[in-house]
């Protein structure tokens, strides 16, 4: 209901996974509970979902609709998050704005007159309008860190090949930096534990190209500028 209101009103969102309540009763018959269990997580148009098209932002990937759901959201079901939409992005991604010939342009929910950023413009939009807690983004040269800011948002750049790819068919472009799928969110906290969910045994099973390293928590909190000077050195 939040989703469809916030993208009445800034035109973020390009469609509803649908599922939602099948997964729902799903996940509340297994035994173990995920570190997102029953979380509703919006996603950038680029990551596949099976029955879903991932456009680009592109005329000619609308007929393409996808016949299973990419490694992330795979991960994310398994963990209990619930994927319920996609968000808008520009044509091709490679831009800082957030408008297509599809879906047309996203506003800032804060000033209707401004970018929401991009490329993960819909995901900023969605988040900082308050229909969604929770997104996945995507970020080669600042398509996570822009909307973040532009919209007063946390996001996450994660080192190159961290977490498995989007596989979104042929849509390959060379670059010299790796573009990564991230997490964005209204506070840090929320990006550490979906980091901490992401990479399990599930992703590193499904993708054995991405190194099994677990979240470091540890790590985490060492660089935490607001921890006590004692805990810290502790």
């Amino acid at each position: 209901g939040e989703a469809l209101e916030v993208t009445r009103e800034v035109n973020c969102v390009t469609d509803f996974i649908h599922g939602c309540e099948d997964q729902l009763q799903k996940l509340k018959k297994q035994k173990e509970k995920g570190l997102l269990y029953g979380i509703p997580v919006s996603i950038k148009d680029h990551i596949n979902c099976k029955g879903h098209i991932s456009s680009g932002g592109m005329v000619k990937f609308l007929g393409q609709v996808m016949e299973e759901d990419s490694v992330i959201v795979q991960v994310l079901k398994s963990q209990g998050a619930i994927p319920f939409v996609k968000t808008n992005i520009p044509q091709t991604m490679i831009n800082y704005d957030c408008s297509n010939l599809i879906f047309g342009q996203t506003l800032n929910p804060l000033n209707h007159e401004k970018s929401p950023g991009g490329s993960s413009g819909g995901e900023g939009a969605l988040i900082a309008g308050g229909g969604s807690i929770l997104g996945i983004g995507s970020d080669v040269a600042g398509s996570i860190r822009l909307p973040s800011s532009f919209c007063g948002l946390c996001g996450l750049k994660p080192t190159g090949n961290r977490i498995s790819p989007p596989a979104c068919g042929d849509r390959t472009f060379v670059l010299a930096v790796t573009g990564m799928l991230g997490p964005m969110a209204r506070d840090v906290d929320s990006l550490a534990l979906c980091m901490k969910a992401l990479l399990c045994e599930e992703m590193f099973r499904l993708d054995p190209t991405v190194p099994p390293l677990p979240f470091d928590e540890e790590v985490r909190l060492r660089g935490n500028p607001m921890l006590p000077i004692a805990q810290k050195q502790s």
